[in-house]
């Protein structure tokens, strides 16, 4: 069995994978997660918690646990390892946040291995497979953590201080309040290197059937729009085509009616 060259990698459908699973590595250590805090009980500061994709929380965290127990809301126990925060008992259980890192590695590890497929075939089938299987996995875990943070808000300590408050739904982006206390959430760099990862791979896949070379790159950036253009031009032309034809009517034709 063959193996790529070296020189194989400076084609854009090999060596972008192999780029994108250095990012989905390196984003492990920096946070997916960031939320700043104001509140009442912090008049002259704005309290930030950044979070990670295993269960790792720096910034104001023990600032932050205070504030969420006046409304009976806690830091989630990934029950699988021991974060570096103190658990509630009422803590909602997310055992998956402990393998956050598994599914970062697994992803870069595919990347590595499809960007090594020995045959053409094998890395254009390859190139399908890792792409659509690395946006699902993004997509079922952000749907994973969207339910969580609904879980955690609607499971409310019934014998928190400040008692009545309704539950309610953390976002993922945006900016919420709950009593006195309001959070602004937003991604961190590490999700920003995720999403890049994702996109590279987008690209990879976009070149899966042809050997362009990273050489090559800006000359059909510069070429794209042109080519879009042509490309809609070829549908216009097509769909025209398949338009009935309507009979012409002539001078002549009106004068025999």
């Amino acid at each position: 069995m063959q193996r790529p060259t070296l020189d194989d990698f400076r084609e854009i459908r090999r060596g972008l994978p192999v780029v994108a699973a250095l990012l989905f590595v390196a984003a492990l250590a920096f946070p997916m997660w960031q939320i700043s805090v104001d509140a009442v009980q912090y008049p002259s500061t704005t309290l930030h918690v950044n979070l990670y994709a295993y269960p790792h929380l720096t910034g104001d965290f023990t600032e932050m646990a205070r504030l969420n127990h006046y409304v009976g809301f806690y830091f989630p126990d990934p029950v699988l390892v021991e974060p570096n925060y103190p658990v509630q008992e009422r803590a909602i259980d997310v055992p998956e946040w402990s393998l956050g890192p598994v599914a970062f590695i697994a992803v870069s590890l595919l990347s590595v291995f499809v960007a090594i497929a020995p045959t053409t075939e094998k890395l254009t089938r390859g190139l399908q497979y890792q792409f659509a299987g690395t946006v699902l996995v993004f997509t079922v875990m952000l749907a994973d953590i969207q339910f969580r943070l609904w879980q955690a808000g609607h499971t409310l300590d019934p014998g928190a201080p400040v008692m009545g408050v309704a539950g309610f739904t953390p976002p993922l982006w945006g900016q919420y309040q709950v009593a006195n206390i309001t959070s602004v959430s937003r991604f961190g760099l590490g999700a920003y290197m995720a999403a890049t990862a994702v996109g590279l791979l987008a690209v990879a896949y976009y070149y899966r059937d042809q050997a362009a070379t990273f050489g090559e790159l800006p000359g059909r950036l510069r070429g794209l729009p042109n080519a879009v253009r042509e490309r809609l031009g070829r549908d216009g032309d097509s769909d025209e085509d398949d338009a009935p034809h309507r009979p012409t009517t002539t001078a002549a034709d009106s004068d025999h009616s």
